[in-house]
């Protein structure tokens, strides 16, 4: 390169100085590429026991060995009854293959995303992109896009992925990796027609054979009286159909007595069969059910209430509202008596049930409890808890914002959750993501119609970072019908508002414009107070970005300077600084950067007066991007320079990606080919390593969006 003159600039230019800067060579820009996440392996660590279904093991091997003869992967369908040890099989298969797919097994759960019967796919996929890597600020927002992603992170690879409990074919194949080397395992409960031509062999899977099944029961317990009564160990083996579900309760039943004969265990679970006219694995739950203490089994009856399929021992203990350490004991008695699978998963204990046993538990309950006045009351403690929680993770995350719901008071035998920080409460907010939006189903259901509201205030802390646009968008619908059903006006606005952003994010602006038309309708009832006129202002805000995101940039600078004046009014210093900034991207958008660098300079100035720091290096990068659009590339080196800096201390990799783009045309103004060339081709290398698609990528969080924090 030749040999340029450079300045050296130290603190925060003022616009209008003249700033050389011929080159930007030499200024290290160059960082160190993200951590390797390295090889994923979702699948959890070996049982106990294991009954080997010797045959099935077979058919799936055959298949892996063979290759699937067309670009696709090779899928193995396994078909089965509930309860008939599919998903084991599969956990068994991933670790026994695990070994020749060196780039990673991977893992989803399909009921665990399904609602009201169907599944969202683009959060099955954000599940396996997030085991590849791609972080959440790197997840495209729609469908389309994140099948894009998968593709391309998978393509070439030697990937198993096990899909679980597809109930439809369409389900299952967004989720098959775009690779020959690869392998798929699909369960479902029966065939799945759609996806016959890509499966290389489907493996139906029946109960267990009665010698099978009695094996089985020897692994799970050591028993001399399973040997020395063979007829009554097959007996009790038919008796719970050959499934692998049952058989584990009924093995732990067996070892509670110890003293009695297998013989007179048996004939008073058939007596029972017989006088109840009831399936003898109905016999053995309720055997299994009938041994546990009060606490328990009290707990046992209240499961079916959680709306999540994992529960952990704080949610534990406000369903039972006796405090953690009755929780812990109760949920491991359940856990001995094979009713409650539990685990680590690195945040604590977590516990999920076979959906067998929870309809067996919900029977428990209605016998125990006609009226529901105890369900009632665990749904009503759950709900209340889960709130208090996304509050407190809420406000030490996002800080103060405009919100209209107070602080929920802590719930009685149900401690608090201990966040470590900002960063661990956001970890909370998204690892009990499912119970959060759970409960706000639940809330509705139960006519709790101010807590349903007042959880979606949290989850707009927790959407910023997290696009789970189906779970969002059901809960600020429900969450708008719930502010309004408990009339609370500026929740309803609230909520329409937000019930917007999501809409359009999906391209969905028609959508997204009825809600706002009646945001600013209702906006019309509020009065005169400073909180009321602020939600007016927010109100013409949304307005103005739905209108942005459609390109109507002279109707959005109208709504963003009226909000920037309503803001002003009621002297919102932060309001202000927001609206201006907004104004100045919108120009640049317009093709006027000079009045662009007049109002981005402003909001610099603010945002460092204000001492907001993300702000500051936002409105310092759009300042840059401006004064280039303006032919001042030399002004504007520093401001983006210092974006850079600010990004990387962030741990930001999109917004150092496109920092690095906006250099790199620097770069090119200012003569340096070279230099922009290597610029880019760093950030292609940062978009692939985070797995991310070629081109900007268009995320919440890039530079001069709110974060969660800042959202007006």
């Amino acid at each position: 390169m030749a040999d340029e003159t450079h300045n050296t600039v130290s603190g925060q230019p003022h616009i209008g100085a003249l700033v050389q800067s011929g080159s930007i060579e030499h200024l290290h820009l160059y960082a160190a590429p993200p951590p390797d996440p390295g090889v994923p392996f979702q699948v959890p660590a070996a049982p106990p026991h294991f009954e080997d279904r010797r045959d099935e093991q077979e058919r799936i091997l055959r298949a892996a060995e063979a290759g699937s003869g067309h670009e696709g992967p090779q899928v193995v369908a396994l078909t089965g009854i509930g309860g008939v040890g599919k998903t084991a099989l599969g956990f068994h298969m991933a670790r026994r293959l695990g070994g020749r797919f060196p780039d990673g097994v991977l893992y989803v759960d399909l009921d665990d995303l399904r609602r009201d019967g169907a599944v969202e796919i683009a959060d099955a996929l954000a599940e396996l992109l997030g085991g590849l890597g791609v972080t959440a600020e790197w997840l495209e927002r729609s469908l389309a896009g994140r099948t894009k992603q998968y593709w391309t992170r998978t393509r070439g690879r030697r990937l198993l992925v096990v899909v679980d409990n597809a109930r439809y074919g369409a389900e299952a194949v967004p989720l098959l990796p775009a690779s020959a080397g690869s392998l798929a395992i699909v369960t479902s409960q029966g065939p799945l027609y759609d996806l016959d031509r890509a499966v290389a062999a489907e493996v139906p899977m029946g109960p267990l054979a009665a010698d099978d099944a009695v094996r089985l029961l020897r692994h799970i317990v050591d028993d001399p009286r399973l040997a020395a009564e063979p007829d009554a160990a097959v007996a009790l083996a038919e008796g719970c159909g050959g499934l692998p579900a049952a058989l584990t309760v009924a093995g732990r039943w067996i070892r509670r007595y110890p003293r009695r004969s297998l013989g007179r265990l048996v004939a008073e679970l058939t007596a029972e069969l017989r006088e109840k006219g009831i399936p003898m694995v109905e016999a053995v739950w309720d055997a299994a059910y009938a041994g546990l203490g009060p606490g328990a089994a009290h707990l046992y009856r209240l499961l079916p209430e959680f709306p999540a399929p994992v529960l952990t021992g704080s949610a534990a203990a406000a369903l039972l509202g006796d405090g953690p350490a009755p929780a812990g004991d109760a949920l491991e008695e359940l856990g001995t008596a094979g009713l409650l699978e539990g685990g680590e998963d690195g945040d604590g204990e977590r516990h999920r049930m076979h959906g067998l046993l929870r309809g067996h538990a919900a029977r428990c309950a209605r016998r125990a409890d006609p009226e529901g006045t105890l369900r009632t009351g665990a749904r009503h403690r759950i709900v209340r808890w889960y709130r208090r929680q996304a509050q407190r993770a809420d406000l030490l995350a996002a800080g103060t914002r405009m919100t209209f719901a107070v602080l929920e008071p802590p719930v009685h035998g149900a401690p608090d959750v201990e966040f470590a920080g900002a960063a661990d409460a956001l970890r909370w907010l998204e690892t009990e993501r499912l119970a959060l939006y759970g409960c706000v189903r639940t809330a509705v259901d139960s006519g709790l119609y101010g807590h349903a509201w007042a959880l979606c205030e949290p989850l707009w802390t927790h959407f910023l970072d997290h696009q789970h646009y189906a779970d969002v968008v059901d809960a600020f619908r429900a969450g708008a019908d719930a502010a309004g059903r408990d009339g609370n006006l500026p929740a309803l606005i609230r909520m329409r508002c937000q019930l917007a952003r999501p809409l359009w994010e999906q391209g969905r602006h028609d959508e997204a414009e009825e809600e706002l038309r009646r945001a600013a309708a209702a906006a019309g009832a509020l009065g005169d107070s400073t909180a009321e006129r602020k939600l007016k202002a927010s109100v013409t805000e949304f307005r103005g970005k739905l209108k942005s995101v459609r390109g109507q940039w002279e109707a959005a600078a109208e709504d963003f300077a009226d909000s920037r004046e309503q803001h002003r009014a009621i002297g919102n210093a932060y309001g202000v600084l927001l609206q201006t900034h907004l104004l100045g991207r919108t120009a640049l958008d317009m093709g006027e950067p000079g009045r662009a660098v007049e109002l981005l300079a402003e909001a610099h100035a603010m945002a460092r007066e204000q001492r907001r720091e993300r702000m500051t290096a936002r409105t310092g990068f759009e300042l840059g991007r401006a004064l280039r659009a303006a032919g001042r590339a030399g002004e504007a080196l520093p401001f983006v320079r210092d974006a850079l800096d600010k990004a990387r201390e962030r741990g930001s990799g999109s917004d150092e990606v496109r920092i690095l783009e906006e250099l790199a045309a620097l770069a090119e103004e200012t003569g340096g080919a070279d230099e922009a060339e290597e610029l880019r081709a760093l950030a292609g290398r940062l978009t692939e390593r985070y797995g991310g698609l070629p081109g900007l990528p268009g995320l919440p969080g890039l530079p001069g969006l709110p974060g969660p924090g800042q959202s007006s």
